[in-house]
């Protein structure tokens, strides 16, 4: 649902409109102000049967209440986090964990992989990762800077919501291997369990920035995109609107 600068009721935004504001403040606005969204991915369909069989094999520890092999693995003192609510977190598309930001009225939402908790009584928030490289990140420093966010927001959620949250997470990576002398059916992965220390601190700064933005009239100029060149949709954008305006008034470049 498109933004309307004129409703009382709270605009809700997932945690990856939040990325994408981080990417590029032109297409948050034109998808959250306009709902013109960027053209979609095709589904990694491969990835979310890794995911679901993540879950499951978590969740046989939870229910015991025992240690997983990969955080013995590891020497992490924790265990998969036993609550009602769980699936209700994981459910991104209808609800995940919600936090209402009463001075924006912004509702912030994300759906999260898994929860872990601490002798200390932490939680502990975790995201799986499934891919197939020939080198993958393996350290808090090899991380994708759009891992980092996700893992800062879900955690930011968490505190919100008043829990106790360790300020360290977990990416469980599982990354497919494609050196075996044959297929036969299978397709094994090494696994890793990466933790990544963060802040949450620009969290907050960015809503203040993105309620800015939404009532504003002001389409954020192309090429706006943080931390590089410019944004590749834009410039697609732009480009296409040149030569349709060419098209249709029979100009010449």
């Amino acid at each position: 649902m498109a933004f309307s600068p004129s409703s009382k009721e709270p605009f809700k935004i997932s945690r990856s409109k939040i990325d994408l504001f981080t990417e590029c403040p032109r297409c948050a606005y034109l998808d959250l102000r306009f709902g013109v969204k960027r053209p979609s991915m095709p589904a990694f369909s491969l990835n979310n049967a890794v995911d679901e069989l993540l879950k499951r094999e978590f969740d046989i520890h939870r229910t015991q209440g025992s240690v997983h092999p990969l955080l013995e693995r590891y020497g992490l003192d924790a265990i998969p986090f036993a609550d009602n609510r769980l699936e209700e977190w994981r459910d991104a598309l209808r609800r995940g964990i919600t936090y209402l930001h009463t001075p924006t009225n912004i509702l912030v939402r994300g759906g999260i992989d898994d929860v872990w908790i601490n002798p200390a009584g932490e939680l502990i928030i975790v995201d799986y990762k499934a891919t197939s490289k020939k080198k993958g990140p393996s350290t808090e420093e090899d991380l994708y800077d759009s891992y980092r966010r996700q893992m800062e927001i879900y955690q930011w959620l968490f505190r919100r919501n008043e829990f106790s949250v360790s300020p360290t997470g977990y990416f469980v990576y599982a990354n497919g291997k494609s050196d075996a002398h044959a297929f036969d059916g299978k397709l094994e992965f090494d696994i890793e369990l990466i933790p990544y220390t963060g802040s949450d601190i620009w969290i907050e700064p960015t809503i203040f920035s993105i309620k800015e933005m939404l009532m504003g009239n002001e389409v954020p100029a192309v090429g706006t995109a943080f931390g590089g060149g410019p944004c590749e949709y834009c410039t697609y954008r732009e480009q296409a609107e040149k030569k349709l305006f060419v098209l249709h008034h029979g100009e010449k470049e």
